[in-house]
């Protein structure tokens, strides 16, 4: 008798821990969204907005997703690929957690390939028709120079968020964008936090990373991290100044 009660516990801790787990998978899925490339439409009269749209590209991405509670985590390294066929991705190296990997990471990737097939690309993008920019007339100057322009969803959206973008010093160039989604995708979510960074590469906006943490009931708090290294954009090769750039090595 204790030995069954001893394996129902066991089942019921694998089945919480799965359901938490899978959570988990939701609320990073939305909270990492299609990065949003493109240009703003309609136009705004953030002159950091009025860029070259990237209408394909070629990058390779890293990805990586943990769980404290559980202390479970996963790497993926892959080759993707956008354009006028749609999203592509090619598996290279993968480690840690199968469930971390099978589960979260290669679906964040099956769902952003379903969400561009779709036409549903544009529910993440940093435009007028999404945002209102609460501070677009007096941005507020921080500490270091650099611009922020206070950024409100224009409706609850797993895709959106409430905070901030962070411009350069002159507010001709995207750096970030950071704050909380406008709407928690369960209710099993607390909060979730991202912090998305850009850089203007040969003339093309494009993110180069995104940091998501999320605190979830009975799960604690998970974390996402993807960097993105661009080979091509817009059919062009990537110049070494621009991918310097990227890597940090020269200012954006």
């Amino acid at each position: 008798m204790v030995k069954a009660t001893a394996r129902y516990g066991d089942r019921r801790s694998r089945s919480t821990q799965r359901l938490c787990l899978c959570v988990t998978v939701c609320t990073l899925l939305v909270g990492t969204g299609w990065p949003g490339i493109r240009a703003a439409q309609p136009a705004t009269a953030i002159p950091a907005l009025q860029e070259t749209p990237a209408k394909s590209y070629r990058a390779f991405r890293r990805m990586h997703a943990a769980n404290e509670k559980f202390n479970q985590e996963g790497w993926v390294d892959c080759w993707t690929e956008l354009d006028e066929r749609g999203f592509r991705y090619d598996v290279v190296s993968e480690r840690g957690s199968d469930y971390i990997r099978e589960k979260i990471l290669k679906t964040l990737l099956n769902r952003e390939q379903e969400l561009i097939a779709a036409g549903s690309a544009g529910r993440a993008d940093i435009n007028d028709l999404n945002y209102e920019f609460a501070d677009g007339a007096s941005p507020l100057v921080t500490s270091n120079g650099e611009r922020a322009v206070a950024l409100k969803a224009r409706r609850k959206d797993v895709l959106l968020v409430n905070g901030r973008m962070v411009l350069n010093q002159d507010g001709t160039q995207l750096l970030r964008v950071e704050g909380r989604l406008s709407k928690n995708p369960s209710f099993w979510t607390n909060m979730v936090d991202i912090v998305r960074e850009f850089a203007r590469l040969d003339g093309v906006r494009v993110p180069i990373s995104t940091d998501t943490i999320a605190k979830l009931k009975f799960a604690g708090t998970s974390r996402m991290d993807v960097r993105y290294n661009y080979e091509s954009i817009n059919g062009r090769p990537v110049s070494l100044e621009a991918r310097q750039i990227a890597s940090g090595t020269l200012p954006r």
